[in-house]
């Protein structure tokens, strides 16, 4: 997260009327032990056993409203209503049962966010089948394949589904010939596929067999999370965690009951903010998603932008890159502002930190286009935890804030390393890891609550209604030669900050160094801008270009005048032309860095940042 203050603190424009927040106040408990325990003192209301319970109830109450939408290859949106996706997703539930599949032998998914995806994750749940969406850089963009391997080696599935024929290489490296293989769409050249519309043909299983051997401790899905190892763990997601977290978000949010939601959504469905937060809004409330298959880069915004311009979502949802890329484009595109001001009830963040100015200019954009702002939102949340445990809400939010717990959820402050480390207990929590006793043995602590690792501290000590601020990464953070504390997260945020547009993130180096250093990652396309250089310039021009050399000079002086002591306080810094490893798990396929590998894959170049023999070495001048 990202912490800041408002330029607009002294006259924000007022913000669009939105029912979020009531329930969002906490009653604390100081413990014997020195922790402190929060909870709202609303209690969690009623919800259903099964998520697919309430696609039978939109397909019954509204049978033709749309809940999913995709464009096809002539550039229409596809639709599938609530009733026919009910029907489809039965006769794949049936055709998944007669193959003997289950949590043993689940479903594993390969792809891009896709109406079949949608109906197979749907037809295995309400056949008591798990399935596993796996991130499509394992497949496509890892050379290795050693994070698909593993995860397939962990789930053993019965069958995989892959969107086309670009998979077949993964396939062939990763699965043998006993496992099959369901295609969207094309056929495979070194092996049998069975296509999908081959499920589709199968009879509809009935909705006696989901009542009587679907409950709430059903697995529906096995989620991968990116981690700070190498390996990927597989989290355990219940029926009973979707359906609660469901009904937390809603009370939380009211607003996304009051008229079917409209989600204009790219999220990856592999991740829980996409496949379970984003989906699960959608059909909780009887919505409808559009499927966007653009991307938050400077290639994949425009059919994100096209989307937008032409379906005005009731609430959207992003990571901090999309809101840039979408605010930078906003500012010359009246037809993209209209259409989305013009319905939009709130935004809503996560991932990361969202620069502070680029908020600010949201606002502003907002405030000219219709008069007032729409509210920001945002929270914490991890895959763990399904994944919405706590939300900052309401006009007032700003970077860096993550608000309170959500009805049904405790929330324990445990001081850990001068910190003070968040921990969660509900019915939306993870039963474990897949097949990883030791793992999720490590995950809880004595009283049942998953150990996050995030720290947080409250905005005001004085007043904990107004809710806490994220504070980093327990584990990222180190000690100097000096024995004095390095706190990552805020700096790290800093960096961003300062160092916008041309800043993906930073890494902080060293523990047990005399003076604090940076690893800083670029963002190669802005710094290209910035250089006037074309899209296609190598790395090293680019961050050898004087542009882009005094750019980050004026950062790394402002970083050295604005910290406050050693810990702060940024000596040396270096621009990493060689960006980091999916592979070697220095970045995730969500884009975050793992500082920790970073620093073990790159000893070297941060030994000779420190021997000052660094080719491009950047000290305060």
């Amino acid at each position: 997260m990202n912490a800041g203050v408002s330029s607009l603190a002294r006259r924000r424009p007022p913000a669009r009327a939105c029912s979020v927040g009531g329930c969002l106040r906490t009653e604390l408990r100081r413990l014997a032990d020195g922790a402190l325990l929060l909870r709202s003192p609303e209690p969690l209301g009623a919800y259903p056993l099964r998520l697919t319970d309430r696609l039978e109830h939109w397909a019954e109450v509204a049978p033709d409203r749309s809940f999913a939408a995709r464009r096809g290859a002539d550039g229409q949106w596809v639709r599938i209503g609530y009733a026919q996706m009910l029907q489809r997703a039965r006769c794949i539930a049936q055709a998944l049962l007669a193959r003997g599949l289950d949590a043993e032998r689940p479903v594993l998914v390969l792809g891009e966010n896709s109406l079949e995806q949608l109906q197979l994750a749907l037809g295995a749940m309400l056949a008591g089948i798990a399935h596993a969406p796996v991130s499509p850089a394992y497949a496509l963009v890892s050379r290795d394949y050693a994070k698909l391997r593993h995860i397939a080696q962990t789930v053993t599935p019965g069958l995989v589904f892959a969107s086309d024929a670009a998979y077949e290489p993964a396939l062939r490296a990763v699965f043998g010939d006993d496992v099959e293989v369901v295609l969207a769409r094309g056929s495979l050249a070194s092996r049998p596929s069975t296509s999908f519309d081959a499920l589709l043909a199968s009879p509809p299983l009935s909705a006696q067999y989901t009542r009587e051997h679907v409950g709430p401790d059903t697995i529906a899905k096995f989620l991968f999370t990116s981690g700070s190892t190498r390996l990927p763990k597989g989290v355990v997601n219940t029926q009973r965690m979707l359906c609660a977290n469901q009904q937390m978000i809603l009370q939380a949010m009211p607003f996304l009951g009051e008229q079917p939601p409209v989600l204009v959504d790219w999220l990856p469905w592999n991740h829980t903010f996409g496949g379970n937060h984003n989906i699960g809004i959608a059909l909780y409330n009887g919505g409808t998603l559009y499927i966007d298959d653009g991307k938050p880069t400077p290639q994949g915004i425009a059919e994100t932008l096209r989307n937008l311009r032409e379906i005005a979502p009731t609430v959207y949802f992003n990571v901090p890159k999309g809101f840039e890329e979408i605010v930078s484009a906003m500012r010359d595109d009246a037809l993209l502002r209209r259409s989305l001001f013009s319905r939009v009830q709130a935004f809503f963040f996560a991932g990361a930190g969202l620069s502070q100015p680029v908020w600010d200019e949201l606002d502003r954009l907002a405030e000219r286009e219709v008069g007032e702002r729409i509210c920001m939102l945002s929270g914490l949340g991890m895959t763990e935890t399904a994944p919405s445990s706590m939300f900052a809400l309401g006009p007032d939010v700003e970077s860096g804030h993550i608000g309170l717990p959500v009805p049904g959820v405790e929330l324990k402050l445990v001081p850990v390393e001068g910190k003070l480390e968040v921990r969660f207990r509900g019915p939306n929590v993870m039963p474990g890891y897949w097949r990883a006793p030791q793992q999720t043995a490590a995950a809880f602590d004595e009283q049942g609550f998953y150990r996050t690792g995030d720290a947080a501290r409250f905005i005001d000590p004085a007043d904990p209604q107004r809710g806490l601020r994220f504070d980093g990464r327990i584990a990222e953070d180190f000690k100097l030669s000096s024995g004095t504390f390095v706190s990552c997260g805020p700096l790290r945020a800093r960096i961003v900050q300062l160092g916008a547009p041309c800043v993906h993130d930073a890494v902080l180096t060293a523990p047990d160094r005399d003076e604090l250093g940076a690893l800083i990652v670029p963002r190669l396309d802005e710094c290209r801008a910035l250089a006037g250089l074309p899209p296609g310039a190598p790395a090293a021009q680019v961050l050898e270009h004087p542009a882009v050399r005094g750019f980050f000079q004026e950062l790394v002086d402002r970083l050295w005048r604005q910290g406050t002591g050693s810990a702060t306080r940024v000596a040396r810094a270096l621009l990493l032309a060689q960006p980091p490893s999916l592979d070697l798990g220095e970045i995730t396929d969500k884009g975050s860095i793992n500082q920790r590998a970073v620093l073990q894959h790159r000893a070297e170049l941060v030994d000779a940042l420190y021997a000052g023999t660094a080719p491009g070495l950047l000290l305060p001048a």
